[in-house]
């Protein structure tokens, strides 16, 4: 089960800075692996401080869409919102934008387990 705190519309926000580093070379735009990650931050962000002691969550799916590129320079943000808790499992709706436009959007699940032991 999902700790008591943890329900629907638990939200988190993560940024970033376009640079060299969260790139697909071939293009010099943002790179698909980089937003990924960053939702998953949002909504690792959005949890945060909900958890129990000796509980983390981990990605178990991601299901997003990449609408749009994102120049080096850019500062991207990602949004995450919790939709659904089911047992353990929490499903988030992600997004991704670049100066309001949005370049990104799905969905992302985290499964809360219990650390060490």
């Amino acid at each position: 089960m999902a700790s008591p705190g943890i329900n629907p519309g638990l939200k988190g926000q993560k940024q970033t800075l376009v640079c060299e580093h969260n790139v697909a070379g071939h293009v010099n735009k943002f790179s698909t692996p980089a937003m990924i990650q960053l939702m998953e931050q949002a909504a690792i962000a959005g949890i945060d401080g909900h958890l129990q002691e000796g509980e983390v969550s981990v990605g178990i799916e991601v299901n997003v869409r990449h609408l749009a590129p994102a120049d080096i320079g850019a500062t991207i943000v990602a949004h995450a919102e919790l939709i659904e808790v089911e047992r353990n499992r929490l499903t988030f709706q992600v997004e991704a934008y670049d100066a309001g436009r949005k370049i990104g959007e799905g969905t992302h699940k985290r499964a809360i387990i219990k650390t060490g032991g």
